[in-house]
């Protein structure tokens, strides 16, 4: 007779049996969180993470800045016309050098003519004036002539002679550059020795006097580039670090992985409101004319090295505008490692290798440090 077994029974029957019992006890695996990774030893080790424990490292060793090439202020003149007229010579060309006094150019200017009748009138009034003041201080000596009258001629006599000495000064500034005082060329000479940089004007064109408090235009400029500044930002936070005399690498776009030499000569007392940046400058010989007035530079500053908790770059991952690591948490009930991604805070601008860590990470915990990358591939 066939015995019929029902399935409920037969289902009891293989669950006590020894191949059914381990499925019977096994229990679903957890399911790790959104931010975490958890791995069996021997995927960690297939997948080669290195592990190390967040330490004080050396950090620093050089402060990076922006900057810009400008003149040795001591070593150029920008030329701007004294008097209002008209431009008839041009003298000098760019590129050409000039030493002190020699001509840049000849402008036509009733200024010039103007300052030498107002000498002539001035001394004529002074001459007067002093004739005047001598009478009257004869008449009152012999008590012909009254206080009042020897006191106003004094006065007067003052006041020519100061009028006289303002026409002088004012026609020093002329003085030399006609040989006939009638006419009305003025000749505009260099300053300094050295080589015309720039040329802001052109034959026929009418400039403006720099006394005659409307807009000047500078017409030339003359200076050296043997030797250059460059004037880098330094961020608040590194100025502790930098001292004039520093030494200063600079380098500059059209000329890559060529570093230009220096020595910071001088660090800024006060910071720009608008970036809160102090200027520091950089003295650097330029004897092949490379660098130019107005380039953007980028400058290193080699300073002392600090001990701080830092985290190697080859941990860090950037997930849009966050940086991560991944942190090692232990183990799960089974086993399993767990790594947890981390959004940290680091100072980027110090530091090479390794980066200070501002937030979100303690001494000793355990960073990924080759590796992050496959973990965050699992997420």
């Amino acid at each position: 007779m066939n015995h019929i077994i029902p399935v409920a029974s037969l289902c009891l029957v293989v669950a006590v049996g020894p191949g059914c019992h381990r499925r019977a006890v096994a229990k679903p695996s957890a399911v790790p969180p959104n931010t975490e990774v958890w791995l069996a030893p021997e995927q960690a080790a297939a997948a080669k993470l290195v592990v190390e424990p967040l330490e004080p490292q050396p950090v620093g060793g050089v402060v990076v800045a922006s900057g810009r090439v400008t003149f040795d202020d001591l070593h150029v003149a920008h030329v701007l016309s004294p008097v209002t007229g008209r431009v008839v010579k041009i003298e000098a060309q760019p590129g050409q050098r000039v030493k002190k006094g020699d001509t840049l150019a000849q402008i036509e200017s009733p200024d010039v003519a103007t300052a030498f009748s107002d000498l002539a009138k001035a001394q004529a009034d002074f001459g007067a004036a002093e004739k005047d003041a001598n009478r009257q201080k004869e008449l009152f000596d012999l008590h012909a002539g009254s206080q009042r009258d020897f006191e106003s001629a004094q006065s007067n006599f003052s006041k020519a002679r100061a009028e006289l000495d303002r026409a002088r000064k004012k026609t020093r500034i002329l003085r030399g550059s006609s040989s006939d005082r009638s006419d009305q060329m003025y000749t505009l000479r260099t300053p300094i020795d050295g080589e015309v940089i720039a040329r802001n004007v052109n034959p026929g064109a009418e400039v403006q006097g720099q006394y005659t408090g409307g807009t000047v235009l500078e017409l030339f400029t003359i200076g050296e580039l043997d030797s250059v500044w460059v004037l880098g930002d330094v961020f608040e936070m590194d100025l502790g670090r930098v001292k004039a005399g520093t030494a200063c690498l600079a380098a500059v776009v059209s000329y890559p992985g060529r570093v230009f030499r220096g020595r910071a000569d001088w660090v800024s007392d006060t910071l720009d409101p608008a970036t809160h940046t102090s200027k520091v400058r950089c003295k650097i010989a330029n004897s092949d004319r490379a660098l130019k007035p107005e380039m953007y530079a980028t400058v290193t500053l080699p300073v002392d090295r600090q001990v701080a908790l830092a985290v190697p770059r080859s941990a860090l991952l950037r997930l849009g505008d966050q940086t991560v690591v991944f942190v090692e948490m232990g183990k799960t009930p089974d086993g399993r490692l767990r790594f947890e991604r981390r959004p940290v805070v680091v100072n980027e601008e110090l530091g090479s290798e390794y980066l200070p860590v501002l937030r979100n990470l303690a001494k000793d915990e355990r960073i990924v440090v080759s590796g992050a990358i496959l973990l965050s591939g699992m997420l």
